[in-house]
């Protein structure tokens, strides 16, 4: 086993106080987006090796012998490298309107930007790397995201609120409001959604300039109801982000409140934002994202448009199983990665820990002791561990005398060897 320290990215949305409060340590004095666990080589986990005392990048220490600390099985599904990355994620604003390409588009976009000369951090680059991205969040406070469409006929009916709203302030309706109603009337909703989209993301001034015109109407007093999360949503993505057509798109999406505890898992092709909320994210090891609005970056419109699916979706709800210490794994129909939830009180006995190949821990309450037929380690708030799969079986114990209860979060990848299940 392998305490690791993790890196901590600052983008400019990030929560000043989420993370760190959360681990128990000093704030940065600056935005902590995200805390990114794992093996990715843009920002890799640094493993202390116990037997010297000295450093090692994860991707490094996993390349040294791939089938030791991955798992034969990983390796021959995934390939020599850690399939999964953790992150806890804290947005204090809204995330940029994205989607994650599948598999095979993720290969075929590397592959080609790479052709093209492309460099690796230029910022007009689609594919940082050939791997696709699908995930999930499970929600540590109240979390609000946007993601996948609605279907259409309550699009349209979100729509004629804001229509509604030109009525009562006695104010001359966009041409653009119009236009989209009659989009969301497609007997195909899949193609009337992409014709509501494509109109939006493609409209440059014109949209900026109606988009305007829309929030000024709601603002001036006009009744919400029964769309207030949606409109009051549209509302607060305008003054971020004034005119910018994610306004207006996110109308074409589902709006969803998850309280602590619940989670949502993200297919590729899935249109989403993460507006606000502290959250435990997983997903394959990938940074590629194709953004759609709400972000000042590159915009690869017709790119965007191969890779969405405009089918409407039912929120995706990621509702988990029970291990047989009663513990929650959060299991999405991925095969790179599924999240356990390890909740011990001061005299639990030791809850076995869901792992196929290899896993990573991370502490955010009490003290916990990991043990295995290899070595032992403990952990305490804000501490992090790797686990390679010659570890299993591990046992997560709480620490002798301990007075508080401990809460850790463990990822090991979503094949269903070895794990133990009610």
């Amino acid at each position: 086993m392998y305490e690791i320290d993790n890196v901590l990215r600052d983008y400019a949305w990030g929560s000043t106080t989420a993370i760190a409060a959360l681990l128990g340590r000093p704030e940065s004095g600056g935005p902590e987006a995200e805390l990114w666990i794992g093996a990715h080589p843009d920002s890799p986990s640094v493993a202390h090796v116990p037997e010297d005392g000295s450093t090692v990048t994860l991707d490094a220490l996993i390349a040294g012998d791939p089938e030791h600390f991955l798992g034969a099985d990983s390796v021959a599904r995934f390939g020599p490298r850690l399939p999964f990355l953790a992150k806890i994620l804290a947005a204090a604003q809204p995330l940029s309107l994205q989607v994650h390409p599948s598999l095979e588009q993720a290969k075929a976009g590397f592959a080609r930007e790479n052709a093209q000369g492309l460099a690796a951090d230029a910022p007009n680059r689609n594919y940082r790397d050939d791997n696709h991205k699908p995930e999930m969040i499970l929600a540590l406070t109240p979390f609000e995201a946007l993601c996948g469409f609605r279907p259409a006929g309550q699009a349209r009916e979100i729509l004629q609120q804001v229509a509604a709203a030109f009525d009562a302030v006695e104010g001359e309706r966009p041409a653009l409001i119009s236009s989209l109603l009659a989009d969301l009337e497609d007997s195909n909703e899949g193609a009337g959604l992409r014709k509501a989209f494509e109109r939006l993301i493609s409209g440059g001034t014109s949209v900026a300039e109606d988009t305007a015109l829309v929030v000024a109407a709601l603002l001036s007093g006009a009744p919400l109801a029964p769309y207030d999360a949606e409109l009051s949503t549209a509302i607060s993505l305008n003054e971020k982000y004034p005119g910018d057509p994610g306004v207006l798109i996110s109308l074409l999406l589902n709006r969803i409140s998850l309280e602590p505890g619940e989670a949502v898992y993200l297919p590729a092709g899935n249109v989403h934002a993460y507006l606000h909320g502290l959250g435990v994210e997983v997903m394959a090891s990938s940074d590629n994202v194709l953004r759609g609005g709400l972000t000042p970056k590159h915009i690869d419109v017709p790119e965007l448009l191969r890779t969405i699916d405009f089918h409407p979706v039912a929120v995706p709800m990621l509702e988990p199983e029970r291990t047989v210490m009663d513990q929650e794994l959060f299991s999405p129909p991925f095969e790179e990665f599924q999240l356990q939830r390890i909740e011990l009180t001061p005299d639990a006995g030791p809850v076995p820990l869901a792992q196929s190949g290899a896993a990573v821990v991370i502490v955010v309450a009490g003290n916990v002791y990991l043990d295995s037929p290899k070595g032992d380690l403990q952990l305490s708030r804000g501490g992090s561990a790797f686990l390679a799969a010659a570890e299993a079986p591990v046992n997560v114990h709480p620490v002798a005398g301990s007075t508080e209860p401990a809460l850790a979060f463990a990822v090991t990848t979503g094949l269903r060897e070895g794990l133990a299940r009610a």
